[in-house]
């Protein structure tokens, strides 16, 4: 039992760390990326979908994203939800296409994106103290119930505690990457 909750500690707090890859990667650095549209949110007939579901996206340059719709009415739509969006760019209706080229970054994008980036990292950090604090709860019920004894739930919060620092120091570098990509704009 107790080795069981261990795994699980290390597949939640992954996730975690995963979730946080996912977030960056919808953060611009100055690169296309389809990344950055992908998850991007359009009235498609009423749904709330992304784009990635209703249409192809594709990067022919290093600062330019050419989206194809699988249905040529809902150029507008996506024309909109990328208006609407948080990537600060205007589209261009290009025939059956849509074409995003993305401008060189200002110096106080760059540090409105690295605040955001640090929000973002602080709150997985958050995440993973929440995970520590469920397993450790859970050794201290399995220590009541007298299924581990009072020195195996020293043991084990100890390692709890040792993941937790492994998976901050994790969150600390993917988040220092992501700071140097932004503010060097690769």
């Amino acid at each position: 039992m107790p080795k069981k909750e261990f795994k699980d500690l290390k597949d939640r707090m992954e996730k975690v760390v995963e979730h946080l890859h996912g977030q960056f990667v919808g953060i611009r650095t100055g690169r296309a990326h389809p990344g950055l549209v992908n998850d991007i949110k359009v009235d498609y007939y009423g749904a709330s979908t992304p784009i990635k579901q209703i249409a192809t996206v594709n990067i022919p340059e290093g600062r330019q994203i050419v989206i194809t719709p699988f249905d040529k009415a809902s150029l507008k739509m996506i024309e909109k939800g990328i208006l609407a969006s948080s990537l600060g760019v205007t589209p261009q209706i290009d025939g059956e296409i849509i074409r995003v080229s993305l401008p060189e970054l200002t110096k106080e994008r760059r540090v409105e994106l690295t605040k955001l980036v640090s929000k973002y990292a602080e709150e997985a950090k958050v995440a993973i103290r929440n995970v520590r604090r469920d397993s450790n709860e859970r050794y201290k019920k399995m220590e009541k119930d007298s299924v581990i004894s009072e020195d195996d739930l020293k043991k084990y919060s100890k390692e709890v505690q040792d993941v937790t620092d492994e998976f901050i120091v994790k969150i600390d570098e993917v988040f220092k990457v992501k700071e140097k990509e932004i503010l060097e704009g690769n």
